[in-house]
């Protein structure tokens, strides 16, 4: 099945829909809301690197979950939703079993949002992509302009945003991707939000306290402000899952890094092993094919040693002093830092970095860092093998090819 033609149809029908005379009026859940969660689909899926039947279902359920706030009631609008996509894919008889994937995952959007597989996490995380970014603010005024149209009413600005902090709360993002690039700036937004809870409850007070008080000209009321990066809000729980996520990812990058190493060992040693077989026996009787031959074997031999250099390891000396623990300079995370040293020492050591949260995110930002270093480093050297190795078969051919053509 054409899962790119398809999807294409899917925006359409989509455009179409929202700008159908009577889909227009709603200030948050419109076209520019549904783009923006598409938009969201896309760059976590691309991600993930979806393959064409994921990203269509992804894609369709994004373009069709809030659809049924125009043809159903606000609180079932889930399902009037999937009701749309159900009846748009039959009639482009696209199989079931993908029919009901998009389904699932429009569902999956219902708050508390409730996804039981990739796919559905991908949707339900392009929802609510704008919580953990600046857009929050904007998006957030137009969600209250549409809730006051709707009901007809007024909503107290407290009331508000006691709910949008309940939501803040009680959301959180379910792909590793999103709470790693999304969780702290929401627990950003998170905490201005209950800063300004704060400052209207201790205006309110204040108020309160000098109305009462008729010999008082100023009354004020010192409440010791909840900073931003207070436990309670402070994006620990965000920070430690992008170091998991970021450590995850370069372990990724090096187990890839090193297959491609391991791959191009393999083909060259092939490589020279055929050419030192078949190849030299007939030097005698073909001498012509000599400078080819050794083109051929040269580059072999410089590719490989480039796709070693890229895989050998190199260990530091696995010492520290008590000086670079107390400045704060070593990474006890990594063994090539303690190897050599005793245990005490270095549980010592730890022990000191789990009681200082800046020695210990310092160590986990310095471990990324270098991590980053050996990777460019290992991508550096393979760039140049396959490199070497490209040109070389090329320049190989070419003049195997001229050798058999003019010299035999």
């Amino acid at each position: 099945m054409n899962y790119h033609a398809l999807a294409e149809k899917v925006t359409q029908h989509a455009l179409g829909f929202f700008s159908a005379p009577g889909h227009q009026y709603l200030s948050y859940h419109n076209l520019g809301h549904t783009g923006g969660v598409v938009k969201a689909a896309i760059q976590i899926g691309n991600h993930y690197q979806l393959n064409d039947h994921d990203f269509f279902v992804v894609l369709t359920a994004a373009w069709f979950h809030d659809m049924g706030y125009f043809t159903a009631a606000r609180a079932a609008h889930e399902a009037a939703s999937a009701d749309l996509a159900i009846k748009f894919l039959q009639a482009e008889q696209v199989e079931e079993s993908t029919i009901l994937q998009v389904a699932d995952c429009i569902m999956a959007t219902r708050l508390p949002q409730t996804p039981n597989n990739q796919l559905a996490a991908i949707v339900c995380d392009a929802d609510l992509f704008h919580l953990g970014t600046d857009a929050f603010w904007e998006r957030n005024k137009l969600m209250r302009k549409e809730s006051e149209m709707v009901h007809i009413a007024s909503t107290d600005k407290s009331a508000w945003r006691e709910g949008t902090i309940r939501l803040l709360q009680s959301h959180h993002y379910h792909t590793d991707y999103c709470i790693a690039l999304l969780g702290v700036k929401k627990q950003e937004n998170l905490a201005k939000l209950l800063q300004k809870q704060q400052e209207s409850t201790n205006k309110k007070t204040t108020e309160k306290v000098t109305g009462n008080n008729s010999n008082t000209i100023t009354a004020t009321i010192e409440t010791k402000k909840q900073p931003i990066h207070s436990i309670g809000t402070r994006p620990d729980k965000g920070i430690e899952t992008m170091f998991r996520v970021a450590a995850t990812n370069h372990q990724r990058l090096s187990d890839m890094s090193d297959n491609k190493a391991h791959i191009m060992i393999s083909v060259n040693a092939i490589i020279i092993s055929v050419i030192i077989g078949l190849v030299v026996r007939k030097m005698d009787s073909s001498p012509n094919i000599l400078l080819p031959t050794l083109l051929l074997l040269t580059g072999s031999m410089v590719a490989i040693v480039f796709a070693v250099l890229a895989t050998r390891p190199k260990i530091p000396d696995g010492l520290f002093t008590k000086a670079q623990v107390a400045d704060k300079t070593v990474n006890l995370l990594f063994f090539g830092n303690f190897y050599r040293m005793d245990y005490q020492e270095y549980y010592d050591g730890m022990m000191k970095v789990m009681a200082d949260r800046d020695f210990l995110y310092g160590s986990l930002t310095r471990d990324i860092y270098s991590q980053g270093k050996v990777l460019g480093l290992k991508y550096k050297l393979l760039r140049v093998s396959y490199t070497i190795f490209m040109y070389t078969l090329i320049v190989s051919i070419i003049a195997f090819g001229i050798v058999s053509i003019y010299f035999v």
